[in-house]
């Protein structure tokens, strides 16, 4: 016995359902689809919430709420993770990339949550007035960078 004899197991192989294909197949005439009807047409699938030509209900109930576009989206980051800088360093949002703590695309914005060790120069898009005060507390320096 050699590789050139291997075959499938028995039923392991279907053949393909060929549909629409004449009385002798099984699947002729009608080809599975019954019979007439929106159902039975090329195309005739509607999309999800369609209910029969009535005024759908996503469109029934009124709207409500706004959605600001403006709005801006921070990403959070309190003063406990900024202990593992050493002193008198720089924390910028690329710094901060570096070290996992925020990803790329929004804007930084700096909370009052815990304590500093040392006085660090922080640029951020946005800061709290607690973070503020902490920083400088300990000697640090607070710079605002613009939104890009």
């Amino acid at each position: 016995m050699d590789l050139s004899h291997l075959k499938p197991a028995r039923g392991a192989k279907k053949r393909r359902k060929r549909i629409g294909y004449g009385p002798g197949s099984g699947h002729g005439k009608t080809a599975t689809r019954g019979t007439k009807g929106q159902k039975a047409r090329s195309g005739g699938v509607k999309e999800p919430g369609f209910e029969g030509g009535q005024m759908p209900l996503k469109r029934r109930i009124p709207k409500r709420g706004f959605v600001n576009p403006f709005r801006v989206r921070y990403q959070i980051l309190n003063l406990d993770s900024l202990k593992e800088f050493p002193p008198h360093g720089e924390v910028n949002p690329e710094v901060l990339r570096e070290k996992g703590l925020v990803k790329k695309g929004k804007p930084i914005k700096i909370l009052g949550e815990g304590e500093l060790n040392a006085p660090l120069s922080v640029f951020a898009h946005a800061f709290s007035q607690s973070a503020k005060e902490k920083i400088e507390a300990k000697g640090g320096k607070v710079t605002e960078i613009g939104h890009s």
